[in-house]
């Protein structure tokens, strides 16, 4: 398992699409996904303990920042070949015990991790409005194991922000976890 840092936020740069199946049966794009506010895209998978620690809280969070009109989805891009927990039905039943408020999609090609630079674990990238980005960090100060409950929740904060003003904070503290795991280097 490699552990990986993400780049620093390039504002401003344009949402990528994407069209791809979800573990509710429907095939998803960013425009399905968006909410009033913006959209926060994660790459996720099952399998990651640095996920595993987050979990509870992305639901959390997710969860608010609909109400504040920003909206979810999570992207799982691993190759399930090599890590079986990551595969599509058992994307079904993660998504399912833990009450997603979100889609949950497949990206079985990996090219859409690729278009966006997606390189670890979780990878949060959060949208404005205008589906813009200006967020690229962490979820809080958890890593492999769930931080302290008091922690300052980094992306929660940043994307209330985005909600309220369409812009993230100058300073932001990279995402770390697993790298992502490619069927061929990338």
């Amino acid at each position: 398992m490699v552990s990986l840092e993400t780049p620093v936020c390039e504002f401003g740069k344009d949402i990528i699409d994407f069209s791809l199946p979800g573990v509710d049966g429907k095939v998803w794009t960013p425009d399905l996904c968006r909410g009033e506010k913006g959209l926060l895209v994660m790459f996720v998978c099952n399998h990651c303990p640095y996920v595993k620690a987050i979990r509870e809280r992305i639901v959390r969070d997710t969860r608010e920042l609909k109400a504040l009109g920003i909206n979810s989805v999570a992207i799982m891009s691993n190759d399930p070949s090599e890590y079986a927990e990551d595969s599509f039905e058992n994307m079904k039943l993660v998504a399912k015990q833990f009450q997603f408020p979100f889609p949950y999609l497949l990206d079985e090609t990996q090219a859409v991790a690729r278009a966006y630079g997606a390189v670890c674990t979780p990878d949060f990238f959060g949208y404005n409005s205008d589906m813009k980005l200006q967020y690229r960090g962490r979820l809080d100060a958890s890593r492999k194991e769930t931080a302290a409950e008091d922690v300052k929740r980094d992306l929660f904060e940043a994307m209330r922000q985005v909600a309220e003003i369409g812009c993230g904070p100058e300073n932001q503290i990279p995402s770390m976890g697993c790298s992502i795991k490619w069927k061929h280097a990338p």
